[in-house]
């Protein structure tokens, strides 16, 4: 199960990525990065379910709290993603990417807490 879980999670991580920095490269807001980003948000929610189903839980560490707020974090950035699309303002189509880059960071924390962890003990 763990392992499952490990995948569909990295999973999230390359469609994230994918979305968040093809979107910086190219210097705007695409439709298909938008894909990307529900993708990466799917794959995370479903490897974080399946992750609290093998751990019994959710914990109060550092990687349960920033996990939370990682996935509510995407959550807000897919749905702006939408509604900036949507609307076609130009202005934030282009400056999506700053906001983007922020929540992509922010997500890695919970991504990499576990190893940062278990390596310091």
């Amino acid at each position: 199960m763990s392992g499952s879980a490990t995948i569909v999670i990295t999973l999230a991580l390359v469609f994230y990525t994918i979305g968040v920095w093809s979107e910086r490269f190219q210097g705007r807001l695409k439709p298909w990065h938008l894909v990307f980003f529900w993708l990466g948000l799917a794959c995370d929610t479903i490897g974080t379910g399946m992750m609290l189903d093998f751990a019994g839980g959710l914990t109060a560490d550092v990687h349960g709290v920033t996990g939370v707020i990682a996935i509510l974090l995407m959550l807000v950035h897919a749905i702006w993603a939408t509604v900036v699309l949507a609307r076609h303002d130009e202005r934030w189509i282009v400056d999506f990417h700053k906001f983007s880059i922020v929540v992509w960071a922010i997500w890695l924390i919970p991504y990499f807490s576990p190893m940062v962890i278990a390596i310091g003990s």
